[in-house]
């Protein structure tokens, strides 16, 4: 009989999905570097490129075929770093270290609520239960999660002040933004998403429009990309709910 290889072996672009999300990792705890430091817009920017990334590593190794498990395992982990623990440590560092208690809590909440969010997507996404409809997530996405409630910090970044909203509106704001995590109602997968071919083109010019938007009033797109987001989940509400009688999507 012979005996099963003990190792095998994976060449550099079957490892690259895995290298993106260890990158990642890197950016979320250099972030938080930067935070401690003082350097918010950097620490901002580095957990943006942090969601790209996200965004890339799982699609590339559905492309490349070289899904595994502990691929999936890692991604997971640093969802919760990126996306649950740094983007509350900057918005506590910048704004309410002079809180008191009430806002270190609404920092646990977020990062709670997070790794809740992140436990039920693992425990469906393993489940053998294919039939739910892949066009809505079940609350709002960890990243997206991230990047909206870091929105008061981009409408400072944009307007050149320091925080507008008193700490505990923006202590609510962070609990509010973790409920949504961890919430039931649906929101739009823009994965799923299909152009119709005629408007191809227009779409292609928005998003040269919007990409130049970014690259020159950059935090002032962000905060429109998040109201933009609210806006589409709560306009999709209704749609996603008559789409959800065979089950809860995720």
């Amino acid at each position: 009989m012979n005996e099963p290889q003990a190792t095998e072996k994976l060449t550099l672009i079957q490892l690259l999905p895995n290298m993106l999300t260890v990158i990642a990792i890197c950016a979320g705890m250099t972030a938080v570097r930067f935070g401690l430091q003082g350097s918010y817009e950097i620490a901002v920017q580095l957990i943006l490129l942090a969601a790209v990334l996200d965004g890339m590593d799982g699609r590339l190794a559905r492309a490349l075929k070289s899904e595994s498990g502990m691929g999936a395992e890692l991604d997971s982990l640093a969802d919760f770093f990126n996306f649950g623990v740094a983007p509350g440590m900057l918005l506590y560092n910048w704004a309410l270290t002079d809180s008191r208690s009430f806002g270190w809590l609404a920092v646990l909440a977020f990062a709670v609520c997070a790794c809740v969010r992140l436990a039920r997507f693992n425990v469906q996404r393993k489940s053998e239960d294919k039939a739910h409809d892949n066009a809505f997530f079940t609350g709002v996405p960890s990243p997206a999660g991230a990047l909206l409630v870091m929105l008061p910090m981009y409408l400072s970044f944009g307007l050149g002040t320091g925080p507008l909203l008193p700490d505990v509106i923006l202590a609510l704001w962070m609990v509010i933004c973790g409920l949504s995590m961890i919430s039931r109602f649906p929101t739009w997968s823009f994965k799923t998403t299909r152009i119709p071919r005629k408007s191809a083109k227009f779409f292609l010019v928005a998003v040269a429009l919007a990409g130049a938007a970014a690259v020159t009033y950059a935090w002032i797109t962000l905060v429109i990309f998040c109201i933009a987001y609210i806006a589409a989940v709560i306009i999709m509400l209704p749609r996603a709910r008559r789409r959800m009688g065979k089950g809860a999507p995720e």
